[in-house]
């Protein structure tokens, strides 16, 4: 993107905006009441460097940066087709709709994602997503996946979620020990849900070799669900928590700052100057392991597709060993 050439004049009008190997420096923001229903289209390799209102906003290719945060009236929508690095560095919203479907492209919410109806496939999200009804495959969300009325999972890593109706297919994780819904949990057949809480993602980030007491935990959503009843004086609810919280308060014994977890997920959060503050130490080969967003969602797409192996913990603690 720094080869592409700087745009000296943008013709903006009521319509539209289009956008293909162009630097915006600045933001694309309405001055006129007619320019509030303008559209912008991605055409190809852009940077916008402010933030951006628009009707709708459609990107038919990558690569795009946008260094801003993104508002739209009625949906911010990524093309079946689309190619390249789609970075948004900083929250999005719309009023309506989120979507991407496109396979080909590697597609990066650095902040929280909020709209009514959010689907995505093959996209990382540093922060959290709160929407009415959020459909995830093949995604990674280091926060959490909230929704007011639904939420569908497929294949994907997750910190946690809440949601009124969760459905679970494929092989999902969770990173934290929780998670929450109203109705049971459904599950397609063959779905499992497994809880990185206790696995060692600081030594598999750094490709060392992984902690003994560490590993991931396949969790049982009838075993490990714990039914609660919330009641004021007008309304009685049941909500169900997923939960391996026993078995972490049980690990907790044993010393797991050490598996740096919470770094590693804290930094993906983090804007990249706040990045530099965190040292994961050194590889294997005793090289300094640099921390981005763009290299830990790397990590756990690799995690998601089985390339970086994750022990299933023993689950067996010696009560005497963790007294001394």
């Amino acid at each position: 993107m720094r080869n592409m050439e700087e745009l000296k004049e943008l013709r903006f009008n009521g319509k539209g905006v289009k956008l293909d190997n162009n630097r915006v420096k600045g933001g694309i923001l309405p001055e006129k009441i007619d320019e509030l229903n303008r559209d912008v289209t991605i055409e190809g390799t852009t940077v916008i460097e402010g933030a951006v209102y628009a009707h709708k906003f459609e990107v038919n290719n990558g690569p795009l940066e946008v260094q801003g945060a993104v508002f739209t009236q009625l949906e911010l929508y990524v093309n079946t087709s689309a190619t390249g690095e789609i970075t948004f560095r900083k929250a999005v919203g719309s009023s309506n709709s989120i979507t991407s479907r496109a396979a080909g492209c590697k597609l990066v919410f650095a902040s929280d994602v909020n709209a009514k109806q959010v689907t995505l496939y093959n996209a990382f999200v540093a922060g959290s997503i709160y929407a009415d009804d959020i459909t995830l495959e093949n995604c990674v969300v280091i926060g959490g996946v909230f929704a007011t009325q639904q939420i569908d999972l497929t294949g994907s890593i997750v910190g946690t979620f809440n949601a009124p109706y969760v459905h679970i297919s494929g092989i999902n994780h969770l990173l934290l020990p929780s998670a929450f819904s109203i109705e049971k949990l459904s599950v397609a057949p063959g779905a499992r849900l497994f809880n990185l809480a206790l696995a060692d993602l600081g030594a598999l980030y750094r490709g060392v070799e992984q902690s003994i007491n560490s590993g991931r935990i396949e969790m049982d959503v009838d075993a490990d669900e714990l039914k609660s009843s919330l009641t004021d004086e007008d309304v009685q609810k049941t909500l169900r928590c997923y939960s391996v919280v026993g078995k972490v308060l049980a690990a907790d014994l044993i010393d797991t700052d050490k598996f740096q977890n919470h770094f590693l997920l804290t930094a993906a959060a983090l804007g990249p100057q706040l990045l530099k503050s965190y040292d994961m130490g050194k590889d294997a080969k005793g090289n300094p392991v640099p921390l981005s967003i763009e290299r830990i969602r790397d990590f756990f797409f690799e995690v998601m597709a089985g390339k970086v192996e994750i022990r299933t913990i023993d689950g067996h603690f010696d009560v005497s060993q963790l007294m001394r």
